[in-house]
């Protein structure tokens, strides 16, 4: 063959040399501009490359703040924060063998199967095992050493008062977040701000540094409540005591300070443990003192003679026609447990007479008897801005019918909750002068105001003196040593619009009655067996929650110790 004749390949073609010059000038252009990027990023503009950097192993982690501790007015811890540990995973960095697994779910009281399934779930980026451990738990779960299961450092609300202060104090919820009674009002006092930390984690997860405090937790601020913990105690023992012994459906008590209006007890029957995570059932939940609003039936007498008199229609002694016990207004009739033709304004009280208060309610306008009511605090709330609060209920007076501005008088057509109720008592303590309603210790009681001239206070408070003596409707509410003054009430719960024989049984009273200190409102809803007159199953709760509370504080007495007296007779009846 002759190769001579076959065609040149293309190797042996000639390239032109401006080609090859021009490959090697953008040969060196690229070079030059990848020399140029780097020291521009490395000397003058590196935040790009150095969170790329600190994206691979530095984190901010939240560091969370110490909430506030509430306490009662001498300081006793009510509610603390205790340190524990949240266990977490991040799923996609977990590597544990069988034995790691099976130890980690007794240490967490848990599924063995559950917690795999939940270690294991790379759909998810982060995942809470367990939360809030008790430290000596935790540090056993760091002790595994399973890559991608890290603890994370938080609180837990503690109260060492259980059931004794759980309407009051209410909750937090996992999260440390208030979620009902004073936790939930004074939250943004309570609940501090959390800080923020850099740290160094490895490619687990695991932090392996604390580099910088970026910004410093701010812990809550701590907060005294006007509570005196030890006459909470009584309150909340004598409470569930009677609710219990009188089959009642629920009570509720509060104890004021009749000087500054502080509120020094405020208990509720049936009540749940708030150290206990499991919700408890919604009925056991509620702070029926100020949630729950009922018609005050006889309590609220003392407000009608106190408008008669303060109009200057009536004086204590005068006669009132109470019709042998009857009274018919709009076909409508009211009666009297203890018919009588005539009784002196006293005796009204004393005996606790439908017919003569109605008719003393009925001897001034609507408007002037609304007045007076509106100016007691009646058809608002107690002020104390505990969160849910129901505020009472008074109708406008334009729309009273006779027969219905006569059962005001007694309680019917009106609604209260009782601590507001316990607040216009405090009227009749302060010579005339209504206090305001404090959750909080105050340094210097503020100034409340004048409804009442202190004359007619101190008549009304005379008369409840009356009540509370052989005679009246409260006997069993007399203590030892001291003078009481006070109201009982029995009034029919409302159904479907119509009244049923179903009560509400309460009891308000102060004492010592020549200065009073202290007033205790008392009420019972539903008690279920024989006896369900406020005089037979409230006064007697009043009693030694009173004595009790007065003998704690050291208050001097201001009767003989002897001054007792028995009833005369059964305790006197009433339905209103």
């Amino acid at each position: 063959m002759n190769y001579a004749q076959l065609p040149q390949t293309s190797a042996q073609i000639a390239l032109p040399a401006w080609r090859a010059r021009t490959l090697f000038v953008l040969l060196l252009l690229g070079m030059a501009g990848l020399f140029a990027r780097s020291v521009y990023l490395q000397g003058f503009h590196n935040d790009f490359l150095q969170q790329k950097g600190d994206a691979r192993y530095s984190r901010v982690v939240e560091v969370p703040a110490h909430r506030g501790m509430i306490t009662d007015r001498h300081g006793d811890p009510l509610a603390i924060s205790t340190p524990m540990d949240s266990v977490w995973a991040s799923p996609s960095d977990v590597a544990a063998d069988a034995g790691q697994l099976r130890r980690l779910a007794h240490l967490l009281d848990t599924n063995a199967g559950n917690l795999k399934e939940r270690l294991f779930d790379t759909s998810r980026e982060f995942v809470y095992l367990k939360r809030q451990l008790p430290p000596d738990q935790a540090r056993q779960v760091a002790a595994l050493g399973i890559p991608g299961v890290s603890l994370q450092h938080e609180y837990r609300r503690y109260y060492p008062g259980g059931e004794v202060t759980a309407q009051l104090l209410g909750f937090t919820d996992v999260d440390d977040n208030g979620r009902e009674g004073i936790e939930l009002a004074l939250h943004d006092v309570l609940r501090g701000k959390p800080g923020s930390q850099r740290v160094i984690k490895d490619r687990r997860g695991h932090i392996v540094e604390d580099v910088a405090s970026l910004r410093a937790p701010k812990e809550g601020s701590d907060v005294a409540l006007s509570i005196d913990s030890k006459l909470q105690f009584i309150a909340f023992r004598e409470i569930k005591q009677a609710v219990i012994g009188q089959q009642a459906k629920a009570g509720a008590i509060v104890v004021l300070d009749a000087k500054s209006g502080e509120v020094l007890a405020l208990a509720n029957w049936p009540s749940f443990n708030p150290n206990n995570r499991t919700r408890p059932a919604a009925a056991s939940m509620r702070n029926r003192a100020v949630t729950d609003l009922f018609e005050p039936g006889s309590t609220m007498k003392p407000f009608a003679v106190a408008a008669v008199l303060e109009e200057g229609k009536f004086k204590p002694e005068s006669r009132v026609d109470t019709g042998n016990g009857t009274l018919t207004l709009n076909n409508r009739t009211i009666h009297d447990t203890h018919p009588a033709a005539f009784m002196s304004v006293s005796e009204v009280l004393q005996k606790s007479s439908n017919v003569g208060s109605a008719r003393l309610a009925l001897s001034m306008s609507p408007q002037v008897f609304w007045n007076h009511l509106s100016r007691a605090g009646f058809g608002g709330d107690s002020g104390c801005g505990f969160p849910g609060e129901a505020p009472g209920k008074l109708r406008n007076y334009k729309t009273w019918r006779p027969i219905e501005q006569a059962t005001m008088s007694y309680g019917n057509g009106i609604s209260v909750n009782l601590l507001q109720l316990a607040r216009a008592y405090t009227i009749f303590a302060n010579d005339g002068e209504l206090k305001a309603i404090n959750l909080l210790r105050q340094e210097t009681p503020a100034r409340g105001n004048q409804v009442y001239s202190v004359q007619t206070a101190q008549a009304v408070r005379a008369m409840l003196e009356l009540a509370v003596r052989p005679g009246g409707t409260a006997p069993l509410a007399q203590i030892p040593g001291y003078r009481v003054a006070g109201k009982t009430g029995t009034a029919h719960k409302l159904q479907n619009g119509k009244y049923v024989d179903r009560y509400i049984a309460s009891f308000i009273g102060m004492a010592p009655a020549s200065n009073p200190r202290l007033i205790v409102a008392v009420m019972l809803d539903e008690p279920g067996g024989k006896e369900y007159f406020g005089g037979q199953v409230a006064a007697p709760v009043f009693g030694n929650v009173m004595n009790a509370s007065l003998r704690s504080m050291d208050i001097p007495y201001d009767a003989p110790l002897d001054n007792v007296l028995p009833a005369l007779g059964p305790v006197v009846e009433e339905e209103a």
